[in-house]
């Protein structure tokens, strides 16, 4: 344990030859988190006959756009959107126009993506329109390529400015398809409203685009190119990841379960961005099987696949772990890799349950987590089963709207560990994003901590153990989530807009069949550390015997409206925990149905997704 801390604090100190730190050394893995309030750090250009040379700054007009208005998850449009001339450009000098020149000027900013078609041409624009702006370095990713989950490490690690993520997380891509992308903050977090609202307003009024002139960088090859006083430096995408990796998790205890000839282990990439982590990691470094990785190749397009690692798009994997012969733990990531599943022989793990599973077993299986964790957190749609966990474990407990952004500020005021989202994202204080890597390796550790002392011929602990195990310990969430994909968005809207008026004439004791009304809103959130005020965040129905209905509209996609109907129903009875979730939840779901109307207003008469 103690050489798993000085690891981390080797990672969190060192800091490159091209960086001075204003921050103090942090000694201790209570202090990893890094104050949003710290001064950034600058990045000092050394004179020289190269840096002498000014480069030449080339100012192109332009007209706004509309609709660039940033999501949770940064400006998601069609790729044929993206490839109109100018509109990403616009984008990226939107977001310098609105950053304080002192955030970027002569700084490093970290600029990685998912592999998806149209990222290679994207990295050349960012690049050119960052060393326009005054940036002193870009650090990116061999092919452009870096998850997620490593560029928040990498911003964290080389105490960057700040970072550009390539992505449109889980959603398909190829030309016809969707592209993202969003910026996160010098703690490796998402931007926060207050400047991604400044980057839509400036989107509004821009005239021109500041771009170096600079021929394209071979992005192919490591190394450091210099124009001028910018330099752009192309890094391994996976080192500076798998290193934070090794200090958080025992790699030798998971080393010794990969290496049972009893245990089996799958992993799906599903042609995304895990695809260049996982034989990096499980193979060359775990032992792993080169057999266990499916799906491993990055492709534009994914394989022509849906990178979203769930029932019904990680179909292959799904039947793997469903049919005879299967293997003992099965988990998939998505497109830029901060998403998880997790599967055991013929058992789903929920991702509301997979977080509270991990919080649960984090002290005994994770080095990282020696001394507990600091505290526990959630989405407001995800199922109550970590509020449990933090009840009986004693841990400050925090209900946030969705969006991993709101979880980064607690982390950064010292007030969370570990949290997660119903959407498969998993994660902890070690980054500023979920993190499916991080996800997979938590349930490779836990499953090997209770399996340390086993014997080959023994019968292991499995994932269904675990499970089962946990909801003895503190009951079953029962949990479902439909997902209606790309509805009309006025038909959409309407049904928000006729549920918003039920609740409004709604009172506590109001009765819905069996089911007494608690209360029922829509969700506000006000941020314990900072004060800002979010609201409209979901429709909720609670009911007094714990159980919730809740209603959202999702705008991770690029066309329509997604309607998602989240569905949740505590049993404590033991006896009842091995019942199907559609079985148990189907008087809920019905009354789901029936209170929103949502097959009149939508024409929809299943879902798309069940997860």
């Amino acid at each position: 344990m103690a050489s798993v801390a000085l690891r981390l604090n080797s990672l969190l100190t060192s800091s490159p030859p091209h960086v001075i730190s204003s921050r103090s050394p942090l000694l201790a893995r209570d202090h990893l988190f890094l104050s949003r309030r710290a001064p950034l750090q600058r990045l000092i250009v050394r004179a020289s006959s190269s840096a002498a040379q000014a480069l030449k700054i080339t100012s192109i007009p332009t007209k706004p756009f509309e609709g660039q208005k940033t999501g949770t998850s940064g400006l998601r449009k069609k790729v044929k959107v993206f490839q109109q001339e100018n509109y990403l450009a616009n984008w990226i000098q939107a977001l310098f126009d609105s950053l304080p020149p002192e955030d970027y000027k002569g700084g490093l900013l970290v600029l990685g993506g998912d592999g998806r078609y149209f990222n290679k041409e994207a990295a050349q624009i960012i690049i050119k329109i960052a060393a326009g702006n005054g940036v002193g370095k870009v650090l990116v990713g061999r092919d452009g390529i870096m998850s997620t989950p490593a560029v928040s490490a990498v911003i964290r690690k080389r105490k960057a400015n700040g970072g550009f993520i390539m992505s449109a997380s889980h959603n398909p891509g190829g030309p016809d398809y969707d592209w993202g992308i969003k910026f996160n903050y010098n703690s490796g977090q998402p931007a926060p409203e207050s400047i991604t609202d400044q980057i839509y307003g400036n989107t509004l009024s821009i005239s021109e685009i500041k771009m170096a002139d600079i021929p394209d960088v071979d992005l192919s090859s490591l190394g450091v190119k210099s124009y001028g006083s910018f330099s752009v430096e192309v890094v391994d995408p996976v080192s500076d990841y798998l290193e934070l990796m090794e200090a958080v998790f025992d790699f030798q205890l998971v080393k010794d379960l990969l290496s049972r000839p009893d245990f089996r282990f799958i992993f799906d990439a599903m042609h995304a961005v895990t695809g260049a982590y996982a034989k990096p990691i499980f193979v060359d470094r775990l032992g792993a099987s080169p057999s266990c990785i499916m799906n491993g190749v990055p492709l534009e397009d994914f394989g022509h696949g849906h990178p979203d690692p769930n029932l019904t798009y990680a179909k292959e994997l799904v039947t793997t772990m469903y049919g005879s012969n299967a293997p003992d733990l099965g988990a998939a990531s998505d497109g830029d890799g901060d998403r998880n599943m997790i599967l055991g022989k013929g058992f789903f793990i929920t991702p509301s349950d997979s977080v509270a599973m991990i919080a649960a077993n984090a002290q005994a299986a994770i080095p990282y987590f020696n001394s507990g964790p600091k505290g526990l957190a959630r989405s407001m749609p995800t199922s109550g089963a970590l509020d449990r966990v933090a009840s009986k474990l004693k841990l400050p407990f925090f209900e946030v709207p969705t969006g991993w952004k709101f979880f980064g500020n607690l982390m950064d005021d010292g007030k969370l560990s570990i949290c997660g989202e119903e959407s498969f994202g998993t994660g902890s204080d070690h980054i500023r994003e979920k993190d499916g890597i991080w996800a997979v390796l938590a349930w490779l550790s836990i499953l090997a901590e209770k399996n340390k002392n086993r014997k080959v011929g023994e019968k292991l602990v499995s994932v269904a153990d675990v499970a089962l195990e946990h909801w003895s310990t503190f009951g079953r969430n029962f949990f479902s989530r439909y997902d209606y994909e790309e509805c009309e968005s006025d038909r959409a809207n309407q049904m928000v807009q006729y549920l918003r008026d039920i609740i409004s004439g709604s009172k506590p004791g109001d009765t819905y069949g069996p089911y007494t009304l608690q209360f029922a809103d829509d969700f506000a959130y006000t941020d314990p550390v900072d004060g800002s005020v979010v609201t409209k965040q979901g429709l909720r129905f609670v009911f007094t015997d714990g159980s919730r209905i809740i209603f959202r509209l999702s705008g991770t996609g690029s066309a329509g409206a997604t309607i998602r109907l989240y569905i949740e129903q505590f049993e404590p009875d033991v006896s009842k925990h091995n019942l199907d979730a559609q079985v148990a939840l189907k008087p809920l779901i019905d009354l789901a149905l029936s209170i929103s109307k949502l097959e009149e207003f939508t024409g929809r008469q299943k879902p798309t997704v069940i997860t």
